[in-house]
C-alpha cells in the first residue's frame, strides 16, 4: 500500500493558501504516493476539487487528511489538528517554533516527526526548499501595491499639459528578499526609491535595482549571523539608528519596513518622531507587524491613521496572492518530500544537514536545541 500525504484545508482566519497545488499533487502521485486532499481545501486559492481529482488526488474528509502518514500544511497546526494526526506520523510545514514553541511541544507529545519550513538552513542546496524567501518575495510585491493604492499621489513622474508631477519618494527599510522585491516593484511603478539596511554587503544589490542606498554614520560591526539573518543591533546603536533615519523617513511619501528576526520582537526603526516628520497623506506598510512591527505606532492586523500618516499593519500579505503563493510554497514542500521520502514513505536522514536543521520533533521529543532552550 502506498504511503499517504494529507492536505487539510487551512482554517486560520484569512488564510487562503493551500499546501499543495494540483501540479505538485500529480508529481507526487506519479512517484507512488497517495495524496489525500480534504474536500474544499483549494477553493480559496482557486483550485477546485475537480482539478485535484484530475491530478490523481483522493478527496477525503478532514479527519482522513489529517490522519495521513505525512501531513503538509501552511499555517502551524492547531491543538485540534495535532490531536487528529497519526500517532508517530510526520508533519512538514510552517510551525512558528521560535515564537510559539508550545506547538512543537504538543507535536512531540503526539510522537510526530516534524520538519519546520522556517528552520530550513539557508545553504545553497536548500534554496529550492526556502519557503520563507519564496513567500517574502510575494509580500514585498504586495506591500508596494498596497501603498500605491492608498497613496493620494502618483508613483511615477508624469508630464502633462497641466504641468509636471514629480515621482513619489519610496524608502525601503531592510534589503532582504522582501525588501529587494519591494524595491524592484516600486521602481517598475516609476517611484524614486531608496533603501536602508544595516548590512553594507547588500549595497550593490540595492543599487543594481536602481535604488539609492542610505548610509548612516553608525559604528561598524558585523550585522549578519551564520544563518544569513540580520542580527539585532545593540540598544545604544539601535537608538542612534532610529534617530538618524528620521530625516530620510520624513521626506518619504511611502515607507515599507521589512526587518524581521526569527524568534524576536521586530526592531523599532520608525519612531513616533519619524511618523510626525512625514507629510500628511504619507503611507507606511509595516511588513514586520506579525512580530510587533518596525514602527512603534503599528497596530498589528489593522490599518490606522496617526499624525496624518496611514500605517498598514497587515500580518499576512502573501495570502492576497493565494494562487501564486500556493504554487511557490507547494514547490518548496515538493523539494522536501522528494528528499525525505522513498517508495515506502517518510525517510528521515540524520546525516542530511537540511533534515537535522529543520527537524524540530522526533521520537517523542523536541530535538532542536534553540526550541528546547525556549521551553526550559
Amino acid at each position: 500500500m502506498a504511503y499517504t500525504i494529507g492536505v487539510p484545508k487551512e482554517t486560520a482566519p484569512e488564510e487562503r493558501m493551500v499546501a499543495l497545488v494540483p501540479e505538485v499533487v500529480a508529481r507526487l502521485v506519479k512517484a507512488g504516493a497517495t495524496v489525500q486532499v480534504e474536500q474544499g481545501a483549494g477553493e480559496s486559492a482557486y483550485y477546485s476539487d475537480e482539478e485535484f481529482s484530475a491530478a490523481g488526488a483522493t478527496m477525503v474528509s478532514r479527519e482522513a487528511a489529517l490522519g495521513s502518514d505525512i501531513v503538509v500544511k501552511v499555517k502551524p497546526p492547531s491543538d485540534q489538528e495535532i490531536a487528529l494526526m497519526k500517532q508517530g506520523g510526520a508533519y512538514i510545514g510552517f510551525m512558528n517554533p521560535l515564537d510559539e514553541p508550545s506547538i512543537s511541544q504538543k507535536m512531540a507529545a503526539r510522537g510526530l516527526t516534524s520538519l519546520s519550513m522556517e528552520m530550513v538552513p539557508r545553504i545553497s542546496r536548500a534554496q529550492k526548499m526556502d519557503a520563507l524567501s519564496a513567500l517574502s518575495s510575494i509580500g514585498g510585491y504586495r506591500a508596494v501595491l498596497l501603498a500605491a493604492a492608498q497613496l493620494p499621489k502618483f508613483f511615477p513622474l508624469l508630464t502633462t499639459a497641466a504641468g509636471t508631477v514629480r515621482p513619489a519618494n519610496v524608502l525601503i527599510l531592510g534589503a532582504g528578499v522582501a525588501g529587494l522585491q519591494a524595491i524592484a516593484t516600486a521602481r517598475r511603478l516609476g517611484a524614486k526609491v531608496s533603501a536602508y539596511d544595516i548590512r553594507d554587503a547588500v549595497k550593490e544589490e540595492v543599487q543594481s535595482l536602481g535604488a539609492g542606498f542610505v548610509e548612516l554614520e553608525i559604528e561598524g560591526q558585523d550585522s549578519s549571523d551564520s544563518g544569513g539573518y540580520a542580527k539585532a543591533l545593540v540598544e545604544e546603536k539601535a537608538k542612534q539608528q532610529t534617530k538618524l533615519l528620521v530625516p530620510f523617513i520624513g521626506k518619504s511619501d511611502v515607507v515599507i519596513s521589512t526587518a524581521l528576526i526569527p524568534g524576536r520582537k521586530a526592531p523599532i526603526l520608525i519612531t513616533e518622531e519619524a511618523v510626525k516628520a512625514m507629510t500628511t497623506g504619507s503611507i507606511i506598510v509595516d511588513m514586520a507587524a506579525q512580530n510587533g512591527g518596525n514602527c512603534e505606532l503599528t497596530s498589528p492586523g489593522e490599518t490606522v491613521v496617526l499624525h496624518g500618516v496611514t500605517i498598514i499593519g497587515k500580518t499576512n500579505l502573501t495570502t492576497d496572492m493565494s494562487v501564486h503563493a500556493s504554487q511557490l510554497y507547494s514547490r518548496t514542500l515538493l523539494a522536501m518530500l522528494q528528499d525525505f521520502t522513498n517508495e515506502e514513505g517518510f525517510a528521515p536522514n540524520e546525516e542530511d544537514e537540511v533534515f537535522t536543521g529543520s527537524c524540530v520533533t522526533r521520537n517523542g521529543e523536541v530535538v532542536n536545541e534553540r526550541i528546547k532552550a525556549l521551553l526550559a
